[in-house]
């Protein structure tokens, strides 16, 4: 039963929404084409040893696990599947060892690559420490974490191995994950009758290290590659610091011969990165990605011509936006399509400015041959100069005026502020196709998302000085404008009331949030939100975005949220799952690396899901 639109959107109230999961055959395959490397393995459960528990204080002075562990609200869940461990029981656990040598591995591996069809591996690749790295690729949008944790499973059910790192390149990869795990954890459960027991890394809570080496069940710990890799955290996971017993982790962790399954590796494997994996002295390494750089024993490839030619994504549609020089000294023209019908001429819907009594705004009218934006504009100088419809042509959508200006579907002219006129087309433009394509869905449950890429934090918030507080920025600003207009112009057009009640209930100021990771060491003044890292310079409104955003999936997804476009940076280009984008704007300069590419389309591939 739906709520009433003007109390749909209390902070209080959000749907409370469980994701239901399909297993696909490819899933299972791939899961199978992992496993199946390691035939001849034996099973070897809950294999154990003597570990390292430190330097023992006196009882006054022994660290509370549970409080060192579970002083964020976030963790505790975690902390209720945990439950408390003795910090000096020295029964530890490990994953059994490999006991395949290099031959028979490459054979498997063969095997494998011949059922799949695979190029075969000329040789055994492994990491520098000598472990064997085993390549799967899946494009986005096809369940690749869903794929892997599943994968964790069955490595479990044949052989027993229970100790799993989970490597990533971002915080928004790391926040996928994790809420992943937390989704799946039913699912998975009824189907293997066993708990993953799972965690990230964070040196501050070092009692989770002591669980990952200690307790019996499987046991998964998410790391993100700056934990171990950059500065304090380095420092700390290398060194004895005496909250962890003057123990150094990283041993510890490389004590229990740990499988490291590598998500999106070609983001986090650079030489540094590479040098420290080897300090965790994995059995074997796993890489997860639909954009590998450099492949390896590839053992399942299921690519982007596979995945759409089986339906598992969404089918893409681009919208050019291109400039024209006018040839006349004119103000701001687009043409955003042509019309054409049996028993009327051809109508152009065209896009240009209007002066009114609170200013001048921007507006898209439908005008046949003969109309004068002059007049239409309320008399704007700016088109003056012939800027009369003389032809509109339906075989190539375009339109020709008096002054000879010729602009096509997707063109627009606009003098020397060219690339904020185009900008501000492109939000427009995402705005129309958002609300046409949510007029569609509504009826069905499903909540239409869009994201927007762009060039500089600062276009979309501006932050002032130490204080941290955030104002809009300029797309900010232009989406605002831009929402109100298109919104205004669409209402004309709904004969659903219930979708004209939901949209009624939404603000254009509600309607919009942003993520983005700044590097505070770069000097810039804005603030960034990845993680909850500086309390101190992060607003609320960010705390919240971050929340909804990277860790709230479910209230995203819900009609009942009137959160529905998102801007970043480059923080959400890759890990960050929410399958229902169904609009992706670049507010920015084309990139030249198709990797890049591919993972910021990929954000909009993954088929949607209703309520």
């Amino acid at each position: 039963t739906r709520r009433p639109a003007a109390h749909r959107f209390a902070s209080s109230e959000v749907t409370d929404m469980q994701f239901k999961f399909s297993q696909y055959q490819y899933q299972t395959d791939a899961a199978d084409a992992v496993c199946d490397v390691f035939d001849g393995q034996p099973l070897q459960d809950g294999v154990s040893y003597i570990r390292d528990t430190g330097i023992r204080k006196p009882a006054s002075q022994v660290l509370n696990p549970a409080q060192d562990t579970f002083d964020i609200p976030e963790l505790r869940p975690v902390q209720e599947m945990l439950g408390h461990f003795d910090a000096d029981d020295d029964t530890g656990y490990r994953n059994a060892d490999l006991l395949l040598d290099g031959e028979r591995l490459l054979a498997n591996i063969k095997n494998v690559q011949r059922r799949q069809n695979l190029t075969e591996s000329p040789k055994l690749y492994t990491d520098p420490a000598g472990a064997v790295e085993l390549d799967v690729e899946m494009e986005t949008g096809t369940g690749k974490t869903y794929t892997y944790v599943k994968t964790i499973y069955e490595l479990n059910a044949r052989y027993g191995w229970s100790r799993f790192i989970i490597v990533v390149p971002s915080v928004a990869v790391r926040e996928g994950v994790y809420r992943s795990l937390q989704t799946t954890q039913e699912h998975f459960a009824g189907e293997y009758g066993r708990r993953l027991r799972f965690f990230i890394y964070n040196s501050d809570r070092l009692a989770q290290v002591d669980r990952f080496a200690s307790d019996s069940a499987i046991q998964v710990m998410i790391i993100n590659m700056q934990a171990f890799n950059s500065g304090r955290n380095q420092r700390i996971i290398d060194q004895r610091p005496d909250s962890f017993r003057g123990r150094r982790p990283i041993d510890v962790i490389a004590a229990t011969r740990p499988i490291l399954i590598i998500d999106e590796p070609q983001s986090v494997e650079g030489r540094q990165t590479r040098e420290s994996l080897r300090k965790f002295n994995a059995l074997f390494t796993l890489r997860y990605s639909a954009t590998h750089r450099e492949a390896y024993n590839m053992v399942y490839r299921l690519d982007a011509l596979d995945a759409y030619n089986r339906h598992l994504v969404k089918r893409i549609a681009a919208l050019g936006v291109t400039f024209t020089s006018s040839p006349a000294a004119g103000g701001f023209v687009y043409l955003e399509g042509v019309d054409l019908s049996r028993d009327r001429a051809p109508a152009a819907r065209i896009g240009f400015e209007v002066k009114g009594a609170s200013g001048i705004r921007t507006v898209v009218k439908q005008l046949r041959r003969k109309a004068d934006l002059f007049a239409a504009s309320n008399g704007l100088a700016e088109y003056a100069d012939r800027y009369v419809v003389a032809e509109i042509d339906g075989r190539d959508s375009s339109v020709t005026f008096l002054n000879g200006l010729k602009l096509y579907a997707g063109q627009f002219s606009g003098g020397e502020e060219r690339t904020a006129l185009q900008r501000r087309v492109q939000i427009r433009e995402t705005i129309r196709t958002h609300l046409r394509r949510e007029r569609e869905l509504y009826s069905r449950g499903v909540k239409v998302l869009s994201l927007f890429f762009i060039d500089e934090v600062s276009k979309y918030r501006l932050y002032d000085g130490d204080s941290g507080s955030g104002r809009s920025g300029e797309y900010a600003k232009m989406f605002e404008e831009e929402y109100v207009a298109v919104a205004e112009a669409f209402r004309r057009e709904i004969d659903d009331p219930a979708y004209r009640a939901y949209l009624d209930g939404i603000d254009a100021r509600e309607t919009h949030q942003g993520y983005f990771s700044i590097d505070r060491r770069k000097g810039r003044q804005a603030r960034f939100v990845e993680g909850k890292i500086d309390r101190k310079s992060r607003t609320s409104s960010d705390a919240d975005a971050y929340d909804l955003i990277m860790r709230d999936k479910e209230r995203l997804l819900s009609l009942d949220e009137p959160v529905r476009f998102l801007f970043s940076h480059s923080a959400l280009r890759e890990g960050w799952d929410n399958p229902n984008v169904f609009q992706i704007c670049m507010l920015k300069p084309q990139t030249e690396s198709e990797i890049r590419s591919r993972q910021e389309i990929g954000r909009g591939l993954r088929l949607c899901v209703n309520q």
